[in-house]
């Protein structure tokens, strides 16, 4: 099969399709990715084709859609607001995306109430391919509640309303998408209610372990187990990391993949103050945060730069403080490492509970509680209990690595292609 797969955001968002492309491609399929340019090297590295998709959120800022937004919004209406821009770039990419030889149309969370449009209108097959579970259920409150149960009903009520503020974001951009495509009017409510009523198969990125699949969901809503990122046979960290891992105990890593600090000096300050009281090496991964340790040199701090793969490091640390996305959440489940949640927004806070839950991490400490603080000390005093309850409670550890051996049995790619091709 000619398969194209969509995926858009991040490079949370975007990584765990590489994984699940190659092992599709290694069946004897062709696999084409289309996302962002920022992420064209990560497609290519992992041998499928690339395609483009606008709004892409590595662009420089006079590109971007969500230009005059200085930081990550930590509120609902501004990841709202930002939301809704970015919708509206990317109806017209997708339909450029879509070739006439494609067989079958991969749509994930955030590309699918625009891509059902253009598998509409090409008579091109499609199924859901979804890093985060959608679909209403009493077993717990949409991914954008903060994590937090509203009871069975509650729960459910909640998907339902969720849904259609994803329906009304959609609007503008799916009227105009659907009259491109020479299609008829229909909102993105009645598209939706087509497709679910179509059974069309949804395959979740995630594990059972983590996240069980509710009972009340319909056939054909399938948790495979996660899509890890590709990760070349030869891939090794910088050495320098290599060297500060090797100088001393193992560090705890410190870093929030592509959220942006609107303070990023306050942010680092908090975070190599938060080490030094717990008496802890660290690993300051810069990423959009800018985390930094240039205005407080130490040998027990190393900033880095440059973007390191997750499955290589995070076995080597003591624990990982991260914005618990859900790629980075589950890399430290992997890796079986303790995890100090510091969320920022969107399903940051769901992924924040399930690993409390799982017992394999501290509570969450919202980013807003270290930025928006009247004292610095106060901030990373807070942090540093944190570090040291990760670091020094052993119950944290072996609930770890037991979620670690459960996902070592899991091969989420082999399932997702099983299910598509069976």
């Amino acid at each position: 099969m000619n398969i194209l797969l969509t995926a858009a955001g991040s490079h949370g968002d975007v990584a765990p399709y590489t994984g699940l492309g190659a092992r599709l491609r290694a069946a004897g399929h062709q696999v084409t990715l289309a996302t962002h340019d920022s992420h064209a090297p990560l497609v290519r590295a992992a041998g499928l084709g690339f395609r483009t998709l606008p709004g892409d959120p590595g662009a420089t800022p006079a590109h971007r859609a969500d230009r005059d937004a200085p930081g990550t919004p930590t509120t609902r209406r501004a990841l709202m607001r930002r939301a809704a821009a970015f919708v509206a770039h990317l109806g017209t990419g997708l339909a450029d995306a879509v070739t006439p030889d494609t067989d079958l149309l991969l749509l994930s969370t955030t590309t699918a109430p625009l891509g059902w449009h253009v598998a509409e209108a090409h008579g091109i097959p499609s199924a859901g391919a979804y890093l985060v579970p959608t679909v209403p259920t009493r077993a717990f409150a949409p991914v954008l509640s903060g994590g937090r149960s509203l009871g069975s009903w509650g729960n459910r009520a909640a998907g339902r309303l969720s849904l259609r503020v994803v329906d009304r974001l959609h609007a503008d951009a799916a009227r105009a998408l659907r009259t491109r495509l020479g299609l008829p009017p229909a909102s993105p409510a009645a598209v939706r209610r087509r497709v679910e009523a179509a059974d069309r198969p949804v395959l979740h990125g995630f594990s059972e372990h983590v996240v069980p699949r509710p009972a009340d969901w319909r056939p054909g809503l399938h948790v495979t187990g996660y899509w890890w990122p590709h990760l070349a046979p030869d891939a090794r960290l910088p050495p320098a990391v290599e060297d500060f891992l090797t100088a001393g105990p193992p560090p705890v890593s410190i870093g929030f993949g592509s959220m942006a600090a609107a303070d990023a000096e306050r942010l680092s300050t908090v975070a190599v103050r938060a080490l030094r009281h717990a008496g802890l090496r660290g690993l300051l991964l810069s990423g959009n945060a800018g985390l930094t340790s240039a205005d407080s040199p130490t040998d027990d701090v190393l900033t880095v730069s440059a973007p390191v793969p997750h499955a290589l490091l995070f076995p080597r640390v003591a624990a990982a403080v991260h914005h618990c996305g859900a790629g980075t959440a589950a890399a430290a489940l992997r890796a079986g490492i303790p995890s100090v949640p510091v969320p920022f927004t969107a399903d940051q806070p769901f992924w924040a509970a399930r690993l409390a839950a799982l017992g394999a991490a501290t509570p969450a400490l919202p980013v807003t509680a270290l930025t928006r603080t009247a004292s610095l000390d106060y901030a990373a005093t807070r942090l540093a209990a944190a570090l040291t309850e990760a670091t020094t409670t052993p119950a944290l550890r072996t609930r770890a690595r037991a979620v670690a051996h459960h996902l070592t049995a899991e091969d989420g790619p082999t399932t997702a292609l099983h299910t598509l091709t069976p």
